[in-house]
């Protein structure tokens, strides 16, 4: 058995966060905002859904000073779950890839639903929706960690972390598949007659005049904005 590495601030700083995903704090997700709380340059404030506990235990572990929560960031509030109003689903599928812990089921052109004990409360699925049909209904007379516990934490950070790593996995796949095309229409250019092979190759030589022609282009403009900008301060 390997020993285990211990943990950094950042992960000590993970560790105490609610997990709940939402970027209220400003940044993508809890561990880059511990990792921006470890490096100096992010404020143990930012978080409302851990709250004014949250910025206690923050500080138990950083050793700064217990400050109130930043009102930009939002405000502490009862715990919410999203609701889809089915009656309304067009199906599109945009509030599945916003949800960061994966607490929607459906497909597309088919109507989706929150699973309210997955549901983190984020509200990162209610703008994306472009028929208005998610509201956040209150589900928790406590605010904070009072209406979150660490067991709820703990579950949700591994449905996100499960996530990023399928989508990572999906994202590596279709690469393959793209390369694997580009390599397949190659060996079909080579596999040609002479006189089509020469076809395909005078294709790809006006596409490339033409690329040189709007690079030139945007080259020209760019150089005649500049100009102009710098008349303008003269």
């Amino acid at each position: 058995m390997q020993p285990t590495a211990p943990l950094t601030l950042a992960d000590r700083i993970e560790d105490v966060l609610p997990q709940t995903q939402c970027t209220k704090c400003g940044y993508d997700g809890c561990r880059p905002y511990a990792e921006a709380i470890a490096a100096g340059s992010a404020a143990i404030n930012q978080c409302p859904p851990g709250g004014a506990e949250g910025i206690a235990r923050l500080s138990a572990v950083t050793g700064y000073p217990v400050i109130p929560l930043n009102p930009v960031n939002g405000l502490e509030r009862p715990r919410a779950v999203a609701y889809i109003d089915e009656s309304l689903c067009i199906g599109c599928t945009l509030c599945i890839q916003a949800c960061p812990v994966d607490a929607i089921v459906g497909a597309a052109k088919l109507m989706h639903t929150v699973v309210p004990d997955l549901c983190t409360g984020c509200d990162l699925c209610v703008n994306p929706c472009p028929v208005d049909c998610i509201v956040m209904y209150p589900v928790t007379e406590t605010t904070g960690w009072d209406a979150w516990r660490q067991a709820d934490a703990d579950a949700a950070r591994e449905r996100h972390d499960f996530r990023a790593m399928r989508l990572r996995r999906e994202r590596d796949e279709n690469d393959a598949r793209l390369a694997a095309k580009a390599v397949a229409k190659m060996a079909a250019v080579h596999a040609l007659d002479p006189a089509d092979a020469a076809g395909e190759a005078e294709k790809e030589r006006k596409r490339a005049i033409i690329a040189a022609a709007m690079e030139r282009a945007r080259l020209k403009k760019e150089s005649a904005q500049a100009d102009s900008q710098d008349n303008g301060k003269q």
